[in-house]
């Protein structure tokens, strides 16, 4: 068997930051996995938020979300580890249409780590858990030797259940649906480069971090009706890298209009300093919706009426030419093409 050509011949940071270099590690890992799938469920080869595993006898389904989190600073302007960790593995559940029932937990802890820093963020974790109604059923727990971990990493796996009928898929994109983006990109990102040591950038920016389950739970009805046609939350590789992994999957094309994304001043000012694109900074609380265009406004009302989404917006179209591109029209009148990332200008965000 021949194998691919790899961009390079050891693993770099950038291989696990989301984009181009992600899928080439993840596809270097999964290739020569020989059963990726039970009862005709998503499975490994759809690289969707989640996998599922159809009843044979019922009409539901379980969902299934795996996450590893190494988050640097482990605490953060708007949120920490342990936040991020429940949140993380939540969202991926409710982004396949599914009711989170229970998650696992597993903490990989570096020789030293104090333990009053560990209290705080299994706290965290637990209370996040506990909000959205959520069992922790399993987990276990290793510890390291000093110098062979940077303090302390987090995995976790969610498990959901949903109705079969509901298909909210990356592959499952309409002509003419609209894309709604429930909040403000980017922060996430920005607030962690801008609590890191070294980079003296002093801004009141907070991440994003959160729960989207409130939102989960106000679209009900639009779920059963099939008007929701995908959902994905833009964490590594930002809305950059959702979008096109959704036109790729879908073999659609989508037209974003740059005045109605939302950016915090704080965002833009600090990827002007540093060169980097708001579009590619990843998210840990914002929920991307492909919806049926007509159906969009009255969806978007929903979502603005929850904490959560009350900034949300529809910020683009789905059309069928140029399949596989992501468009953006720029508030001076051109267009030019949004790329999916090479990787996460951003190590070790989630």
């Amino acid at each position: 068997m021949t194998m691919k050509k790899l961009s390079s011949n050891v693993v770099q940071i950038s291989h696990g930051s989301g984009g181009i270099l992600q899928a080439e590690l993840i596809n270097f890992i999964t290739k020569n996995i020989s059963l990726k799938k039970v009862n005709g469920g998503i499975g490994v080869d759809e690289l969707d938020d989640g996998a599922t595993i159809p009843l044979e006898e019922y009409d539901k389904e379980i969902v299934v979300s795996a996450d590893g989190h190494t988050v640097h600073p482990i605490f953060f302007p708007g949120g920490n580890l342990g936040i991020l960790s429940a949140c993380g593995t939540i969202n991926d559940l409710l982004m396949m249409g599914a009711t989170p029932l229970a998650i696992t937990s597993i903490i990989i802890i570096e020789e030293g780590f104090k333990f009053e820093t560990l209290n705080k963020i299994v706290n965290s974790f637990n209370f996040t858990v506990k909000e959205a109604n959520v069992a922790i059923i399993a987990g276990d727990s290793k510890v390291m030797p000093r110098g062979t971990l940077n303090e302390i990493i987090m995995a976790t796996t969610g498990i959901g259940i949903k109705e079969k009928s509901i298909k909210i898929l990356d592959n499952n994109l309409k002509s003419e649906d609209k894309i709604i983006i429930t909040g403000s990109i980017g922060d996430h990102g920005c607030s962690l480069l801008s609590s890191r040591e070294g980079l003296n950038i002093y801004s009141d920016l907070e991440s994003d971090v959160g729960s989207l389950l409130e939102i989960h739970d106000v679209l009900k009805s639009e779920r059963e009706r099939n008007y929701i046609h995908a959902m994905k939350d833009p964490t590594r590789g930002g809305i950059a890298g959702a979008l096109n992994e959704w036109a790729n999957k879908s073999n659609v094309s989508i037209v974003l209009e740059e005045e109605k994304i939302p950016v915090k001043k704080q965002v833009v000012a600090i990827c002007d300093m540093l060169g980097l694109d708001p579009y590619a900074i990843a998210c840990e609380g914002r929920a991307l919706l492909s919806v049926d265009g007509e159906k969009a406004e009255e969806i978007l009302r929903k979502i603005r009426s929850t904490a959560i989404g009350k900034e949300a917006e529809i910020i683009g179209v789905v059309e069928v030419n140029n399949p596989k591109k992501v468009l953006l029209k720029t508030i001076v009148g051109g267009t030019r093409y949004i790329d999916m990332p090479l990787g996460e200008a951003i190590p070790r965000i989630c």
